[in-house]
This record gives structure tokens, C-alpha cells and sequence, in this order.
């Protein structure tokens, strides 16, 4: 192989995963035409079409998709190779590309990373928030954040935070016209608000348990969102019942503007968790970012 082959191989698989020539060469550096050149000598050289350019989007061929996915695995034993090397260096440096959801970002990465780019000035954090179970290795993250109970077996998991209880909420002025629930069933005769999936479009079941055993509701109303803001100002607004972690509604609850119903019947479940692929070298910033989030009793 030579130094082309090893450049524009490098090169397609970016291309590959930004879907876009305009991207792909802002992310390399380079110019377009630079790059577009290179991936026509590349196809050349091959003999072979890897890439199915259109006006608007670039997409891989079936012999593209092939080489793709005999390039990651050795183009990702390169960067841990490289990352191995960066640890001789005395401070960690570079980019962490994290996915995680919006209450786990607010809640608990923030505060310590609030601290952590202090500590590390030559580290940069780039947060992706997404409800949805993005593949990590796919999509080029560095780590994600999800729930204990949501993260893969082949993945090193480390607890950030504690565990966690949900809220079933409703506006005093809700009340004033419906009855107070006193079981999970009785949620079959009021207005709930839905909260939608993105990524499945699945409505969320509400769940609870009783006496260890799992109880799962599934609820009805006048509204149904993917968005937790709008659940919360619906909620609000007294235009229903909201399942919501309890952090968020506890200043609500305190200041009477909201009203805690079913509580008994909301048990802990397992917080949040960083997890990462197994790798023979973690890469030094990654390395202090999980000492920093590690939660600690």
C-alpha cells in the first residue's frame, strides 16, 4: 500500500459518514474538488465505484459499503494507536464527542463539566443531544450517557449518578376538577400527556411497581409531544397529568405550582451511566472525563 492508498481510504470514510463532499472537506481540511479528485483516483485505482454522488447528497455502493466496513475497525485501532501515543503527553488534550439525552446533559454532565474544561483547558466537549439509543461506534462518539437499564452488554459502562424517580405531577387547577388518583388505574379516567419517541415513535408506558412487582399503565389524552419542555408547560397550564423525573418538578412541587400524586407507587431505577467501546488504550481526556463523572456515594 502507499501513502495515497492510506490517505484517501481515510478520506472515503469520511466522506462516507458525512454523506456530503462540502462536509467531508471542511472536517479535512481541505477543498472540495481536492477531495473529490481524490476519491475519483481512489475508484481508479480500485477499479471499482464506491460512492453514489447526486446534486444534493453522496451516498456508498454496495463495493463502498464492503470496503467500509473492513476501514473502521483498522482505521479505529490506528486512533487508539495515536491516542496511546498522546498519553506521553502531561495534560489530556483534544475532542470528546458525546450523545446523550437532554435531562442527563442538564442534570449531571454539566455540573461537572462546568469544572472539568477548567481543569482541562486543552480538552474540547462536544454534547450531542439525543433521546434516541444512538450506536456510539457507528456514529463516531467518543462515549454516550443512557439509562442503567437502556446500555449494551458489550459496552464499559461507569455510573455518573444516582438513582432515579420518576414524579406524576398535575397543576392545582387540574384538580380542582378531576379527583386525585389513588392507584394506577385510575389514571383511565384522567387526561394524560403523552411523551413520543423519536426514533421508534413508540408513546411511553407509564411505569410503576407494587410490592417489587412492575406495574405499566398505558394512558390517554389531549396531548402527546416528544419534547420534555412542552410536557412541562402543558403541565403547567393544568392541561393534564405528566410522568416527569422528579428533579425537575421538585421547585414546582415546593412552590404548590404543582401537585405530587401516586408517589408510593414510583420506585427507584437505575441512573445514568457513561459507557464507551472496550478498547485496549482509552484515550487520555476520555480517561479523565470518567474519573471526573464517576459517581461517588
Amino acid at each position: 500500500m502507499n501513502r495515497n492508498d492510506l490517505s484517501d481510504l481515510a478520506a472515503f470514510a469520511v466522506v462516507a459518514e458525512e454523506g456530503s463532499f462540502t462536509r467531508a472537506a471542511a472536517r479535512l481540511g481541505m477543498s472540495q474538488s481536492a477531495l473529490s479528485h481524490a476519491m475519483k483516483a481512489l475508484e481508479d485505482r480500485l477499479g471499482l465505484r464506491l460512492l453514489a454522488r447526486t446534486t444534493r447528497s453522496v451516498s456508498t455502493t454496495e463495493a463502498g459499503q464492503r470496503l467500509l466496513r473492513t476501514l473502521r475497525p483498522a482505521l479505529d485501532d490506528i486512533a487508539a494507536g495515536l491516542a496511546a501515543v498522546g498519553e506521553l503527553r502531561e495534560k489530556p488534550a483534544g475532542t470528546l464527542r458525546i450523545t446523550t439525552g437532554k435531562h442527563a446533559a442538564v442534570r449531571v454532565l454539566w455540573p461537572v463539566l462546568s469544572r472539568f474544561l477548567t481543569d482541562y483547558p486543552e480538552v474540547q466537549v462536544e454534547l450531542s443531544i439525543d433521546s434516541s439509543l444512538t450506536d456510539i461506534v457507528a456514529s463516531r462518539f467518543d462515549a454516550g450517557v443512557r439509562l442503567g437499564e437502556q446500555l449494551e452488554k458489550d459496552m464499559i459502562a461507569v455510573r455518573i449518578g444516582p438513582d432515579i424517580r420518576a414524579a406524576i405531577v398535575g397543576a392545582p387547577s387540574y384538580f380542582a376538577q378531576r379527583p386525585v388518583p389513588c392507584a394506577p388505574q385510575d389514571l383511565a379516567g384522567h387526561d394524560c400527556i403523552n411523551y413520543r419517541f423519536t426514533t421508534s415513535g413508540a408513546v411511553y408506558v407509564w411505569e410503576f411497581e407494587e410490592d417489587g412487582h412492575p406495574v405499566n399503565v398505558r394512558v390517554s389524552g389531549s396531548l402527546v409531544s416528544n419534547d420534555m419542555d412542552v410536557i412541562m408547560a402543558a403541565v403547567l397550564d393544568g392541561r393534564g397529568l405528566a410522568y416527569i423525573f422528579e428533579d425537575e418538578v421538585a421547585e414546582h412541587v415546593a412552590a404548590g405550582r404543582l401537585v405530587r400524586v401516586l408517589d408510593d407507587w414510583c420506585t427507584p431505577f437505575p441512573g445514568y451511566y457513561l459507557y464507551y467501546p472496550s478498547r485496549r488504550q482509552i484515550p487520555p481526556a476520555l480517561a479523565a472525563l470518567v474519573d471526573a463523572l464517576r459517581y461517588r456515594l
